[in-house]
């Protein structure tokens, strides 16, 4: 695999480099230059195959050369080690809950395949590496959980100290050894302009940092895995599907954007957002405008005013934009629209849609699910289309209590993961969007 900076003046690179390096030198993502393409015959192959099967033999094909076939098995089955239910609302309508790893967030499926990845070429080249990484809710407990203990590797998480849920902030907090948290007096994309600012200064170049969040090629790999998984166990083939999809930072849906141009028939990908509406007015109007400050949704992890996925969305389409968010050239805006459509939900809607699957259909949704299911029920409404359609349920309701017991009276029983940091103590340190002061932090923790 070659990748491109969607800057274009950076060097190609391989994938180890690109994932050990995380952001390109010229500040842009890297990019896979060319894609495998499954056919009819692989896929059919596959559909009787269980999520760790599938997601090996998919990554066997597009790391071919990588990393040996061997190593890439046991990676895989000891990085999905839990279930991927898909559970029934109707004959067209399915909700793939992504909800049953050790964080409960489906960041799990690409942090876990992620660490194990990165460990397996630090150790190879026996060099260490310290993980900077920004989230707004579960990114960060999910990649502290999957690079927890791992030798070779620091990790130090940024977060909006006020935009993220109790349970969010313990299962960061909780842990030590290798992890180190990092409260930020501000929002997201404060926190997300440092770890960029981090990585561009020359006077860090020795810390040998690197990412972890979704402008890591590493994290968009493997969140292409289960747009395959649930379209083998809905669909046959070449019979069309439609994803609607929670989006915040836009990794998520890009990894249905792959999924798609890597061959599966993928009729409409729905990028769902809150009341944070820069790319739903962008499709409409071609023009970019970024929200500054971000608005703080009950989808908080969607709170995200400059989703830096959006410079690999437009780059897969023929256009170009830089870190700033500055489109230099526009992509295919036509084509852009007839794959991709995206609506805005308003908090006021997403507590309705809690409420009323609840009621209606006996099931028990977070708000990031909520903005999925309403992006869907809101393109079926203007297109009549019925296809059959997976919304996205992206943690479990129990990360939410507060707002799901709002919504539906009940507060939702936490899994076991959920349960075991209640009582633990809490470790982070609390610092404002001051850059230089984030700059000495580094420098004193990691020197």
């Amino acid at each position: 695999m070659k990748l491109y900076s969607t800057n274009l003046k950076a060097e190609e690179v391989n994938f180890e480099t690109a994932l050990i390096t995380g952001l390109a030198p010229d500040k842009g993502l890297y990019m896979p230059k060319a894609l495998p393409h499954f056919s009819e015959e692989e896929l059919v192959a596959l559909k009787d195959e269980e999520y760790p099967e599938i997601a090996f033999q998919l990554l066997k094909k597009i790391l071919e050369g990588e990393i040996d076939e061997e190593s890439l098995r046991v990676i895989t089955y000891d990085a999905y080690d839990y279930e991927v239910p898909l559970e029934e609302v109707d004959e067209n309508t399915f909700i793939m809950r992504l909800d049953r790893g050790p964080t409960a967030s489906f960041k799990d499926f690409a942090a876990r395949m992620m660490a194990r990845l990165m460990q397996f070429y630090l150790k190879k080249e026996n060099k260490e590496l310290t993980i900077l990484t920004a989230t707004s809710g579960d990114t960060g407990s999910a990649v502290a959980h999957a690079f927890y203990g791992l030798d070779n590797i620091k990790v130090i998480v940024l977060f909006p100290e006020t935009e993220v849920s109790d349970r969010q902030r313990k299962q960061m907090t909780t842990l030590d050894k290798n992890i180190s948290a990092l409260a930020i007096d501000g929002k997201f994309d404060d926190c997300q302009a440092m770890v960029k600012q981090a990585f561009a200064d020359n006077d860090l170049k020795h810390l040998n940092l690197s990412s972890a969040n979704s402008i890591n090629i590493g994290r968009l790999v493997p969140q292409t895995l289960y747009y395959f998984y649930s379209y083998l166990k809905l669909r046959d083939y070449p019979e069309e599907i439609i994803f609607s999809i929670p989006s915040g930072n836009f990794g998520n849906m890009m990894g249905c954007v792959l999924a798609k141009n890597m061959g599966v028939p993928i009729k409409k990908i729905i990028a769902s957002v809150n009341e944070n509406d820069e790319v739903p007015g962008f499709l409409n109007t071609g023009e970019y405008e970024k929200i500054v400050p971000s608005k703080n949704c009950i989808s908080n992890a969607m709170n995200v005013g400059h989703p830096s996925n959006l410079a690999r969305l437009i780059a897969i389409y023929g256009g170009e934009m830089d870190e700033q968010g500055n489109i230099n050239k526009l992509p295919d805006m036509d084509r852009l629209n007839d794959d991709i459509y995206s609506t805005s939900v308003t908090d006021e809607e997403t507590k309705a849609v809690v409420k009323e699957f609840f009621e209606e259909h006996n099931i028990c949704i977070e708000p990031h699910g909520a903005v999925g299911i309403k992006g869907l029920i809101d393109y079926r409404a203007s297109t009549n289309d019925n296809t059959l359609a997976v919304t996205l349920e992206t943690a479990h309701p129990a990360k939410f209590p507060a707002e799901v017991e709002d919504a539906i009276g009940i507060e939702p029983e936490p899994p076991q993961s959920l349960k075991e940091i209640e009582g633990k103590e809490e470790h982070m340190e609390l610092l404002d969007t001051d850059y230089e002061k984030f700059k000495s932090y580094l420098k004193e923790r990691l020197e």
